[in-house]
């Protein structure tokens, strides 16, 4: 019984884009909306939201206050929710990953302050890619054309040595290619090939 209703207290307060103790809490209805259409279904098991509200809130005690120095502290959390990780990344300490155990992060990886890793499906930065401050990257979308606009994911991927520029949106599905840039505040919405260089919304090869 309590677990049921730690469980309602939750789903009820996990919206998507949602903010729970400063970071983002996956899912996809708020009681209005479940109260609205009490057939509508969340994604997300009991289990998974109990485990998503723990990786929160020991992101906010263990990791959030810690100096840039103390990166490794950081990355020890990140394994210990299932991060896949080779070699040393960097993620800065006020970096928003919303489902570590859908995030894999190559050697050299580096995420940028307040950076979102908007992870309801995959993403994987692979060795020595950047992802500057505030960059949003977002796997989740809803089918506006299902009764209950259903959650969809769908992976990103960013290649070796790539660079995406401080408040660019990076759209479901995308793959950056190796040694690729994406300019400041671009808006990614579909593939960027290797070594291309990109920019503007929609984002678009420059000359």
């Amino acid at each position: 019984m309590i677990f049921r209703g730690f469980a309602a207290y939750t789903s009820g307060i996990a919206c998507v884009g949602a903010d729970f103790f400063g970071l983002v809490v996956p899912g996809v209805m708020c009681m209005s909306d479940s109260m609205a259409d009490n057939s509508a279904q969340s994604p997300w098991s009991a289990g998974e939201r109990a485990r998503l509200f723990l990786w929160e809130v020991c992101w906010a005690v263990f990791c959030r206050w810690t100096p840039k120095p103390l990166n490794p502290w950081r990355l020890f959390w990140l394994r210990i929710f299932g991060t896949t990780i080779s070699g040393r990344p960097f993620v800065h300490q006020r970096a928003r990953i919303a489902v570590p155990w859908h995030l894999s992060l190559g050697d050299r990886a580096c995420v940028g302050d307040r950076t979102n890793l908007y992870s309801l499906g995959e993403i994987t930065l692979e060795r020595g890619c950047i992802v500057a401050q505030e960059a949003y990257l977002c796997t989740g979308d809803h089918d506006l054309d299902a009764p209950g606009k259903s959650l969809v994911t769908v992976p990103i991927r960013v290649g070796s040595d790539a660079f995406i520029g401080a408040r660019a949106f990076v759209l479901p599905g995308v793959t950056i290619g190796s040694r690729a840039v994406v300019g400041a505040g671009s808006v990614v919405t579909r593939d960027v090939p290797s070594c291309a260089r990109v920019a503007g919304n929609p984002a678009r090869a420059l000359q």
